[in-house]
């Protein structure tokens, strides 16, 4: 109660002071230890939490504490980082804007330039914006596709990147240190006078809009005026820059959801905003339907994911895949550069397709740990002149195209898949004809991922696996196991290789009819991820159906028996 009582203290906010003082006079203990048992952890991915009272919430304090942290940090480490500023942004949730002041303010406090956006602003605007200005590091106020309960803190090293380590462990020290220091006692309208302070209004955004209208990955104007799209920005700010970028591309076509176009934190029409959840779709698949519209596309509310449904011939409209998506667009950006001259990559448990025709066509490929600030710090690092980076995607429909922005961008795959839709129909082909295509020459690619919950107080499923490796998987022989934790390739007859990726607890069984296994135990809970990929050949006289119904088959043999030998 002595830590609740320094809380309220030093809370600047009346309504988490008020919420937490009901607590104690209910004697609502539980609820209290809850927000207090320990605090939100920073990390790579920065803070993400509800929004609440106490130090394990997302709040103005906890907001405060952590820009003190991030601004003493940049000092530390990067030179004329108070000049160079900290570039800020913020999405449409209720606190989002009050969360970007505080740590405008915080930072302002200790001298650093802050460039503060006029109004909200998608991620990857904000992301742009780190190299465009040239600042030491950028910050989005956003809980992406996470319900309405929930806030976040996302940080971008100077290169425009999200942050990895030892950046997020050297944050969250400095976090902790600013956690027990007394709070600056500054308002916004005290630090613009000083000359620390630069609004963005919307001459930043055009110029976003302009680097992607310039970028030539995103310069195909084959007949756009054909293709019809049916949008939403699901309650988000993607609205005003998708249909901007969509008209400057030359789509006339396009029907925004009206109910969903603008911004609104409690995401009245949608359960959960996350394109991939069941019916979040809905309003902007009967869009389609309603204008007969070749695509039904979704941005999630900080427009850093893209989601696509395309009309079949039937006249329905089907949901692609994050991985459909990514070897559609990856093989689409190929095709209009010299290959051998490209690099593209993929996270470990995308699918590997898209390695198989990078490796058809000479391009150089790259695979990455799971996350997009994996797959643009290595891009960046992995990079020559010779073979410039094109393009990354991870299966949580995120894509990059280009470099304008190193992180995922929703908006500019939103234009490169129209562009590629426009040219396959301007050759009287569809983006099923193009998927068919693709799964002929190299294979159909089925990919699916399950969460396993293990009794508690089980052994770590790691340690268990890493003992008794397994020699065969539902009946499928194991060829290879890389084993990330200790960075080796294990092939069955012996040989054993570098992986030179950063050590991390996942397993990768590669069995021996090209299917693929990819396991990730839980260092704190007895769970394990599971990422099952199986390959289907399918040839010149194949049906697609019947090889689609083949490679469903096999993935729901090789979940349960896999599942089986797990809990067994």
């Amino acid at each position: 109660m002595n830590n609740v009582s320094t809380w309220m203290a030093r809370d600047p906010d009346p309504t988490t002071r008020e919420e937490l003082q009901q607590l104690i006079d209910a004697n609502e203990q539980a609820a209290i230890d809850d927000r207090f048992s320990s605090r939100l952890a920073f990390g790579t991915a920065g803070l993400r939490g509800i929004v609440g009272a106490g130090p394990n919430r997302m709040n103005r304090l906890v907001i405060q504490e952590t820009a003190l942290g991030l601004g003493t940090y940049l000092l530390q480490q990067v030179p004329d980082a108070a000049a160079k500023g900290v570039v800020i942004g913020y999405d449409g949730r209720p606190d989002s804007k009050q969360f970007a002041t505080d740590t405008a303010v915080m930072l302002g406090s200790l001298g650093i330039h802050v460039y503060l956006t006029e109004t909200v602003a998608p991620t990857p605007v904000v992301a742009f914006g780190v190299r465009h200005l040239n600042t030491a590091a950028g910050v989005v106020v956003t809980a992406s596709h996470n319900p309405p309960a929930y806030n976040g803190f996302k940080v971008y090293w100077g290169n425009g990147a999200q942050i990895i380590p030892p950046h997020d462990s050297g944050i969250a020290a400095q976090i902790d240190i600013a956690a027990q220091a007394p709070l600056p006692d500054l308002t916004l309208s005290q630090i613009e006078p000083l000359g620390l302070l630069t609004p963005l209004g919307q001459g930043f955004y055009d110029q976003y809009r302009s680097a992607l209208n310039n970028s030539p990955f995103l310069s195909n104007h084959t007949a756009p005026e054909a293709v019809s799209i049916a949008y939403t920005a699901m309650h988000g700010v993607g609205a005003n820059l998708s249909e901007g970028l969509l008209a400057d591309a030359g789509f006339t076509q396009v029907y925004s959801v009206k109910a969903q176009r603008e911004p609104d934190g409690t995401f009245p029409t949608v359960n959960f905003p996350n394109p991939e959840e069941p019916g979040a779709m809905d309003m902007v698949i009967a869009e389609a339907k309603a204008h007969n519209a070749t695509l039904a596309c979704a941005n999630d509310p900080d427009a850093d994911r893209f989601a696509v449904a395309v009309r079949t011939e039937e006249g329905e409209y089907k949901m692609l895949t994050g991985d459909q998506v990514g070897v559609l667009l990856g093989h689409y950006l190929l095709s209009r550069v010299t290959p051998s001259e490209a690099m593209v990559g993929t996270t470990i448990v995308s699918s590997s397709l898209l390695e198989k025709i990078a490796k058809s066509v000479d391009a150089n490929y790259f695979q990455t740990l799971t996350g997009f600030k994996w797959l643009t710090n290595v891009a960046m690092e992995k990079q020559t002149e010779q073979q410039p980076f094109i393009f990354a995607y991870e299966e949580a429909l995120g894509y990059t195209v280009g470099s304008t922005v190193w992180d995922k961008d929703g908006l500019s795959a939103l234009v490169a898949f129209a562009q590629l839709t426009a040219e396959l129909a301007a050759s009287g082909k569809t983006v099923w004809d193009r998927i068919e295509a693709i799964y002929r020459e190299h294979g159909l690619y089925l990919n699916a991922q399950r969460s396993i919950a293990l009794q508690p107080g089980s052994p770590p499923i790691g340690d268990a696996l890493r003992a008794n490796p397994p020699s065969a998987i539902a009946g499928r022989a194991v060829v290879r196991t890389d084993d990330l934790k200790i960075s080796q390739r294990i092939h069955a007859d012996g040989l054993v290789e570098t992986i030179d990726l950063p050590s991390s607890d996942v397993l990768i069984y590669h069995l021996d009819d090209a299917s693929r296994v990819v396991v990730r135990p839980s260092g704190t809970e007895p769970k394990l991820k599971c990422y099952y990929e199986v390959v289907e050949a399918m040839g010149h006289e194949d049906c697609l159906k019947h090889v689609q119904q083949r490679a469903e088959e096999a993935m729901a043999d090789l979940i349960e028996k896999h599942q089986a030998s797990l809990l067994s």
